[in-house]
């Protein structure tokens, strides 16, 4: 990591090391919120995602994802549930006809096809549980492209590496 970047500010630093500590486990996770532009991953024109937690066990991670003015998610499905809170503005699947609003929870059973768009004079941030990969399709619902954790870390290295956090600030969300 670059000397100029504190990783005690975004990430929880005042804990004692974990009673299996000597198995290899790592200690709690507290990713506060600084506010760091830098912090969020580009994945598509307008749409952005910042790590929270990488579950190597299951494959499963939690993040934040930020769609501004007229981004989108492109078309896919997840083999595994996910769940998603609003935190922030409004969105909407192209496939169906509700808005998740600020404040709503949002669950996604698994096997669903969907297209996430926020409207041209919205913005959303919404944190998301995805138990697996994401299975980007096209219109016949043909698997073009999965993204999993070994990718999203991969983006997330690349990235922190090229806005001088350095590539394995990235290692800190892994468990």
């Amino acid at each position: 990591m670059t000397a100029n970047f504190d990783v005690s500010a975004f990430l929880g630093s005042d804990t004692p090391d974990p009673a299996l500590a000597v198995l290899g486990m790592r200690p709690e996770l507290a990713v506060y919120d600084p506010n760091d532009e830098r912090m969020w991953v580009e994945l598509e024109p307008n749409v952005w995602f910042r790590p929270l937690f990488f579950d190597m066990t299951n494959g499963s991670h939690c993040e934040m994802l930020r769609v501004r003015r007229g981004g989108v998610l492109s078309r896919h499905k997840h083999p595994n549930v996910v769940h998603g809170l609003v935190l922030k503005g409004r969105w909407r699947y192209l496939e169906h006809s509700w808005i998740a609003e600020q404040g709503a929870y949002v669950y996604e059973p698994p096997g669903e096809v969907h297209t996430l768009t926020v409207d041209d004079d919205d913005e959303m941030i919404s944190f998301f549980y995805i138990g697996g990969p994401t299975l980007y399709v096209d219109e016949q619902d043909n698997v073009v492209s999965v993204e999993d954790n070994f990718q999203l870390i991969d983006f997330a290295r690349k990235h922190y590496e090229k806005v001088g956090i350095g590539a394995d600030f990235v290692d800190n969300f892994i468990r």
